[in-house]
């Protein structure tokens, strides 16, 4: 690889497979960086190279574990700081605590702000992550935010999988039928949306399918699979209406709790995911899921960052 002191690659410990892929992608070596505990459990980060005059941009998704990841990466962006890097951009493919962008309720805290205000001021100078929850938590910062997308990658994998004729793209919920209608305007096939309900407390939840399943693949699309439950309630109901299949599609395979079991034992027959968080080793071995990289498109937009070129191409 060339060696290009003006800018620098580092990794955290959260996804370090995604960032090597980044790293051959761009054509770009990680950087040298040493992470470890002290018998109390505190972490020290040590920067093994050179940084000064250089962009650097640390690869940290913010996933399980995210309160160890979210710090180790703030102590990274400090040494950064400190070691007179031009600039730091956090590229956070998966942004964890996003959900929480907004009060659900009195006296209840807004993390995702709290969040960017800790990336700002440990010193970050841009931010670039994928498929964000809410798209306005870009508002959050007060610094250049790259919000890009897994549609390009995604969607290539749905044409390479025959999905472009006999399918329809359903959205779980009402909150991802922006997302749903855009891709199923890519693909020219029909939207589906669940209408989940419950009529009355302690009553069982109704899944209304508004559109056409009927004989028809479908593609049940998330930003992000956690417990799994919307997502399998959702399939089994697409199913229970003459679906001829259902795949699911989401950028963040979070997965906690029960979701793997969740989906093993329901009508979903694959499940495709991006590289944004790292699977378990029990979610490879129930062979359900399929794994494709968005390390290409994060790479392009590094490369684009630094040489100051337009980087809103790749926000399809």
């Amino acid at each position: 690889m060339p060696t290009d002191n003006s800018i620098k690659l580092f990794s955290g410990n959260s996804n370090p497979t995604l960032a090597r892929r980044i790293s051959e992608v761009a054509d770009l070596p990680l950087g040298a960086i040493r992470s470890t505990r002290f018998s109390d459990g505190e972490m020290f980060v040590e920067i093994g190279e050179n940084v000064r005059g250089a962009d650097v941009f640390i690869i940290q998704s913010t996933c399980q574990p995210a309160n160890e990841n979210l710090m180790e990466m703030l102590i990274m962006i400090d040494a950064f700081k400190r070691a007179s890097a031009k600039s730091i951009c956090a590229v956070v493919p998966y942004y964890g605590y996003a959900r929480q962008d907004r009060k659900v309720s009195p006296r209840t805290p807004i993390t995702s702000k709290l969040v960017a205000d800790l990336l700002t001021s440990a010193g970050a100078n841009r931010v670039l992550s994928v498929d964000l929850h809410a798209g306005q938590i870009q508002g959050f910062f007060n610094v250049p935010y790259d919000h890009l997308f897994a549609k390009p990658v995604m969607l290539d994998h749905m044409k390479r999988s025959g999905f472009t004729e006999d399918c329809v793209i359903v959205s779980p919920d009402a909150g991802g039928v922006e997302r749903a209608r855009s891709y199923a305007k890519s693909l020219g096939v029909n939207l589906a949306i669940i209408d989940k309900r419950r009529p009355e407390k302690n009553v069982a939840k109704v899944m209304n399918i508004v559109g056409d399943v009927e004989g028809l693949n479908a593609i049940l699309l998330d930003d992000m699979i956690d417990t799994a439950g919307t997502m399998t309630e959702a399939a089994n109901a697409i199913m229970e209406k003459g679906a001829k299949s259902v795949t699911a599609y989401a950028t963040h395979p979070v997965l906690s709790g029960p979701a793997i079991a969740r989906i093993t034992a329901s009508a979903i027959s694959k499940v495709v995911v991006s590289d944004t968080v790292p699977l378990s080793e029990e979610a490879i071995a129930s062979g359900q899921f399929e794994v494709v990289s968005v390390a290409g498109l994060l790479a392009k937009a590094i490369r684009r960052i630094h040489y100051g070129e337009s980087v809103s191409s790749l926000f399809v």
